[in-house]
């Protein structure tokens, strides 16, 4: 059984039929991006995972547990953290109170500790401005948190949205690195990623969606050498 099986969900925003019977499985272990367009489904597709916008048809089982009702506040304790499209960070409060909101639910204040030690090996960056308020930060630093902060949860499946919107090259490639090195801490991974050139180079598999469904699964290098991907979203022709 995979750890994440999405079966033929549809979701809506209002009236506005926004997936239409998505499904997908991420296995433990894996790196498995979503790649589309603009308005494709991508970020409702983990909004619906995540239990922001539950789907009104189909099923979500993570672990061997439906949890297509489970609230979007109660699934970190199940073990799914998601680092937000927007970073959403708090922007009054500190780089260490910005973890620590991340670690909420959790009472073990030496393994808290232990996982803020690891988020500042992952992130050198965020250890020197421990008590900078995040809003100050640059959008780079800022993104770094948004991860961080998903981490202290310790999920068994992290949902990345768009982690390099608005970034440099030369962060992008770092925040990329990083996202390799949680996996292979043991993380895994479903990547949202408008920049598909980077998420197919570190993914196992990948979905391609068009208009709220999937029209494409395949693993990654397959998908690069697809002469519809490339045009369409490698900017190959």
């Amino acid at each position: 059984m995979a750890l994440l099986e999405v079966e033929n969900i549809h979701s809506y925003y209002g009236n506005i039929h926004a997936l239409r019977g998505v499904s997908l499985a991420v296995e433990e272990g894996e790196v498995v991006t979503l790649i589309g367009s603009n308005g494709a489904g991508k970020t409702t597709t983990l909004r619906s995972i995540h239990g922001i916008l539950p789907p009104r048809e189909g099923r979500i089982v993570f672990r061997g547990e439906e949890i297509q009702g489970v609230p979007a506040h109660d699934m970190i304790g199940k073990g799914i953290s998601q680092s937000p499209e927007g970073r959403r960070i708090f922007h009054r409060m500190t780089v260490t109170e910005n973890l620590e909101m991340g670690a909420y639910h959790r009472n073990d204040r030496g393994e808290i500790q232990e996982d803020m030690t690891r988020v500042f090996d992952l992130f050198p960056r965020l250890k020197e401005r421990v008590k900078q308020e995040a809003g100050t930060m640059s959008g780079g630093e800022q993104q770094m948190l948004a991860i961080g902060r998903s981490l202290m949860g310790r999920p068994r499946l992290l949902l990345l949205d768009e982690p390099s919107m608005g970034l440099a090259p030369v962060l992008v490639e770092r925040i990329f690195q990083v996202i390799e090195e949680i996996n292979k801490q043991g993380t895994t991974i479903l990547l949202v990623e408008q920049n598909a050139n980077v998420a197919l180079e570190i993914a196992t598999r990948g979905y391609v969606l068009e208009t709220g469904a999937i029209v494409n699964a395949a693993p990654a290098e397959k998908l690069r050498e697809d002469p519809k991907v490339r045009e369409a979203y490698l900017g190959e022709i």
